[in-house]
Parts: structure tokens; C-alpha cells; sequence
């Protein structure tokens, strides 16, 4: 029975994907380095830090790591506290788990306060008891842990909680540890066919929110 329901940010629940495309490579070029071809597939399953770190060990940035975190932020700071909206309908489908009780928080890889502005510019803050980063907890999604402290502070257990995803790479991580998970379509991810097989339930947008109802309650 869903008791829990634990949502990815960018592109599950936002369309703000577009951003995280090439925020890396544009970084490195404003500091001076000349990006590796390919940067953005290598940054990808990573959260900030670990992008700073990897900054600074395979490109040799001097900076602090903190300082390579800021930095990034300061790019995309302006774009999440006016620009980013959810994707359609998601509101709709949020309510509706509201509804039945369903206990939600979010697990994203992005800063703490750049997913609260959007959440609070949208009015959607009130469907999320809490709000953990990848940088909080010290793993990225390449790792489980971000969803089991998310469920263990949901206090559900693991049969009961759903994880929502995008990314391949944290669709396998969460199923691979034994979580339902619901994958959503984003158009910047492009193993839709490997997602499709390997979640639970695939919502193609968040129009029919009845339907995975039924089926989550059903299991």
C-alpha cells in the first residue's frame, strides 16, 4: 500500500533539466579550462560536490571545492528563483496523494535553497515535509542512501514507498535496491525504452493521476 512517496526535483517534478545540460561546461569555460567532450554525460549521476571534487581532480581547478559549489549556484541561482515552473499537471497528481494520506518529501541532487524558492515561487512547498540534497546526506544517486534516509524520515516502510525519477541512472539505483519506482518522462533523458523496462510504472506526464492510484494502492 503507498504510504510514501519520495520525488526527484529536476525533471521529475520540474522541467528545469535544460539547465543542468551544460551548466558544468559552462562553468569550467568561465573559469578559464577547456571541457572534455564528454563533460556533461560524465557530470550527470553527480551531485554538486561531487562535480567540485572531480573539477578538481581531473582538471586540476584550485579552487575550494565550496567555492566551485557557489560558483555553479551563483549561474543558476537567478533561474530557479523566477524562471523554473513544474511540469504540467503535477500539482494535480501531488493533491491527489495529499488526499490519501500519502507522506511526500523530496531527494534531489540540487541546493536546498534553490528547489525552496521555486517550491515557494509555485506554491508547492505544502506538499513536502522535508527536503534532502545529495550534499546533505553525502552520496549522489549513483547510491541508495539518499532514498532509504528519505524513507526512513517518512518513517514508511520500504513495500510502501515510491520513488519518482527521470534519470536512468537513479531509476536503477532505487529499483536496484528494492524500491517501487514510478519513472517520469523528461525529454533530456534519452533511455526511455531501459526506463520503461525497468520501473515499476511509467507516467508519460501527471494527467491521469487516478490511474497509478489504482495501481500503487493495488500492490
Amino acid at each position: 500500500m503507498l504510504k510514501g512517496a519520495v520525488f526527484d526535483f529536476d525533471g521529475t517534478l520540474f522541467d528545469s533539466m535544460f539547465i543542468w545540460d551544460t551548466i558544468g561546461e559552462e562553468y569550467l569555460c568561465s573559469i578559464g579550462y577547456v571541457p572534455r567532450p564528454d563533460i556533461n554525460e560524465v557530470l550527470k549521476p553527480m551531485s554538486l560536490t561531487q562535480a567540485a571534487c572531480y573539477f578538481r581532480d581531473e582538471y586540476g581547478v584550485t579552487l575550494p571545492q565550496d567555492e566551485i559549489v557557489n560558483g555553479v549556484n551563483r549561474r543558476i541561482e537567478h533561474f530557479y528563483r523566477n524562471e523554473v515552473q513544474p511540469k504540467r499537471d503535477a500539482e494535480s497528481f501531488l493533491q491527489l496523494l495529499t488526499d490519501h494520506g500519502v507522506r511526500m518529501c523530496l531527494a534531489t541532487a540540487t541546493d536546498r535553497y534553490l528547489v525552496e524558492a521555486a517550491l515557494v515561487r509555485c506554491h508547492m512547498e505544502k506538499y513536502f515535509s522535508e527536503i534532502l540534497t545529495c550534499s546533505s546526506v553525502g552520496s549522489g544517486k549513483d547510491n541508495p542512501l539518499i532514498f532509504r534516509k528519505a524513507m526512513n524520515f517518512l518513517n514508511t516502510e520500504k513495500q510502501d514507498t515510491w520513488i519518482f525519477e527521470d534519470a536512468l541512472h537513479a531509476v536503477m539505483t532505487a529499483k536496484g535496491d528494492g524500491f517501487f519506482v514510478a519513472a517520469v518522462y523528461d525529454r533530456y533523458e534519452e533511455n526511455q525504452k531501459i526506463i520503461k523496462e525497468t520501473a515499476d510504472y511509467y507516467l508519460k506526464d501527471y494527467s491521469d493521476p487516478e490511474s497509478f492510484w489504482e495501481f500503487a494502492s493495488g500492490l
